[in-house]
């Protein structure tokens, strides 16, 4: 195929919600303008706002949106799920399968694609996943055993993150195919700055209302930061998930009358909401939420997990250790108590790195040249 040849591109995914369904919609979009032939497989939850954001991109993807019923977990409804991704891979003809996630990445590598004749180059880009299960539980085995299976299948991994690549080597004791680390990527307007607004609490924390997200730790520093400034501290929790009423339980114990929930909303919206963006997580593979905070110069307390320290480089000093509320609440009122020009000043640092490493358009070049390198072979 010649290297300035539009491609034929389909990607597999599960949940249309968070930090992958971004990716996957960013890297569509770009692909779409660059004059490739671009359709979507995903999950049928995801919800209204799901529904939305697909609908406003339905329209720039040639090869169209279908939606499937998957099983979050490995189940002997996958079955029923890969004969469907199947019929549609071989009505769209792709030159590339795309796989994202565990599950996508299950569909997308042993999904019939062409009735006959060579397959198309199949990837797969793992966005934590698999990776985050611990070898020695048995989930952790499991899936082990499913991705050294599957590599055998995979044209070209794609990592969003030196971490979740250094965790599948040491799944797959070694990646036997092409292998490259392609970081997420912001628009432009993004790396515009977002100002407090009038009502902002001291904190916010935006993503997901799950244990595996670290805001029971952020309840337990809240707490704490009593003891800390001279104010009680305020916080707005954005978010959905299923440990919400026990996050909600966990405020009411620990006596925080200054925590408000909120739904989920945009981001850019939301870091109005706190004039200290707080990302307490346990594990993460290369957040969205931290990329997005730093490009609007939010300042920004996080843990030192996953491919965050990636994002924040020279300035990954600033990270603190997952599951220590102490820790956390130190951080915490150290940025409160700064003056606002100086938080300004060291979040206008991060937001000028970030800015240099975390371009849409360099992504979207970079899995492009994947791609082609794949296609070639």
């Amino acid at each position: 195929m010649p290297s300035g040849q539009a491609l034929r591109i389909v990607h597999v995914f599960r949940a249309p919600t968070g930090g992958l369904f971004r990716h996957v919609l960013d890297l569509a979009r770009a692909q779409a303008d660059a004059g490739h032939d671009v359709g979507l497989i995903c999950d049928t939850n995801g919800g209204e706002r799901a529904a939305s954001a697909l609908s406003a991109v339905a329209s720039r993807l040639t090869l169209g949106v279908a939606r499937i019923g998957m099983p979050r977990e490995p189940s002997p409804f996958d079955a029923t799920a890969l004969a469907r991704v199947s019929r549609v891979l071989l009505r769209a003809r792709p030159d590339v399968v795309h796989g994202h996630g565990a599950k996508g990445g299950f569909y997308g590598r042993i999904a019939p694609a062409r009735p006959w004749g060579p397959g198309p180059a199949r990837i797969y880009t793992p966005h934590g996943g698999s990776a985050h299960y611990g070898q020695a539980t048995p989930a952790g085995r499991l899936y082990g055993v499913i991705e050294r299976t599957l590599a055998r299948r995979t044209s070209v991994f794609t990592f969003e993150s030196d971490y979740v690549a250094g965790r599948f080597e040491a799944m797959l004791g070694d990646v036997p195919h092409a292998a490259v680390v392609i970081h997420n990527g912001l628009a432009a307007h993004e790396f515009e700055p977002v100002l407090d607004a009038p009502e902002a609490a001291d904190i916010l924390y935006l993503g997901e209302l799950r244990r595996l997200k670290g805001v029971d730790t952020l309840l337990e520093a809240l707490s704490l930061l009593r003891d800390m400034l001279p104010w009680e501290p305020s916080a707005v929790i954005v978010g959905a998930g299923p440990d919400e009423a026990d996050f909600r339980a966990q405020a009411r114990q620990f006596g925080l009358r200054g925590v408000a929930f909120r739904p989920p909303m945009p981001a850019r919206q939301a870091f109005a909401l706190g004039r200290v963006m707080a990302v307490p997580s346990r594990a993460e593979s290369l957040p969205y939420v931290v990329i997005e905070a730093a490009a609007a110069q939010r300042p920004l307390v996080a843990t030192a997990v996953g491919g965050v320290p990636e994002i924040l480089g020279p300035f990954s000093d600033r990270l603190v250790p997952a599951d220590s509320p102490q820790a956390l609440a130190a951080a915490l009122a150290a940025v409160l108590l700064k003056r606002q020009d100086d938080r300004a000043e060291e979040a206008r640092g991060l937001a000028a790195h970030v800015a240099a490493h975390f371009a849409i358009d360099r992504m979207a070049g970079a899995v492009e040249a994947a791609y082609r390198k794949a296609v070639r072979r």
